[in-house]
């Protein structure tokens, strides 16, 4: 195992990092020391981030004790804790597979010498994990992706991506939160809102969490974006646990 290094990143962040791979172990390590970080509540603080494999911390120059900060920060990265995994059932997400709402599902398949159909089997047969969150707000990396699906994403990115749109790339699937470029090949949609302001959570994924998508048909998908947008500022509630 290789031992935890924090560097400065700036005058403001302090960044540990662990093992350069991504895999459940290290995140879970990754999560286990924010979430001590976050408790510790040491002044001027202003976030604590976990990504893949490392800790970010954020704070106020003038208002944190920079030694104190290391300090503790080197005790939290020493321990060998990480944090348990709770079980709790994953969020399920329904997605609407092919047609102009997955417009990459067909060539993926022609790529992976599957059929479509498989392909959708196996994306959604599995329980992905929450990496982390970042590109955008409430974007979620999500893994592992099966290896039979592993696909690089578009040497030129589209300009436009849809909300919800679902995605692969590599070893990772994702959700799409707002329209925006993007270059991971698009399987399908969701009505599922990752991230909203209105809600008093916005983020609907946070890391660790686990996360199954469900194959709707189009009447299906059609039904809940409508229930979605009856309900503003509220969590989807088709994303809800099973």
């Amino acid at each position: 195992m290789t031992a935890p290094r924090i560097v400065p990143a700036g005058d403001s962040m302090l960044l540990l990092e662990l093992e350069p791979r991504i895999d459940p172990a290290v995140n879970q390590r990754a999560i286990g020391i924010a979430e001590r970080m976050r408790a510790i509540a040491i002044p001027g603080v202003r976030d604590v981030v976990p990504t893949f494999r490392s800790v970010a911390v954020f704070f106020d120059p003038l208002r944190t004790r920079f030694d104190e900060l290391m300090e503790r920060f080197e005790q939290e990265a020493a321990r060998d804790e990480p944090l348990p995994e709770h079980e709790q059932p994953p969020l399920t997400v329904p997605v609407c597979y092919g047609g102009e709402l997955g417009p990459d599902l067909e060539s993926v398949a022609k790529r992976v010498n599957l059929s479509p159909e498989d392909v959708v089997a196996i994306h959604s047969g599995a329980i992905y994990r929450v990496f982390m969150v970042g590109f955008l707000p409430g974007f979620a990396y999500m893994g592992l992706l099966d290896s039979r699906l592993q696909v690089p994403r578009h040497a030129t990115p589209r300009v436009r991506v849809a909300k919800g749109s679902v995605g692969i790339a590599g070893r990772q699937t994702g959700i799409y939160p707002s329209d925006t470029p993007g270059g991971w090949q698009l399987l399908g949609r969701t009505s599922v809102t990752p991230f909203d302001i209105g809600r008093a959570s916005p983020m609907l994924f946070k890391a660790g969490d686990t996360v199954r998508f469900v194959p709707v048909d189009r009447d299906e998908y059609e039904r809940l974006a409508r229930q979605v947008e009856a309900l503003p500022g509220t969590r989807a509630p088709e994303a809800a646990a099973s």
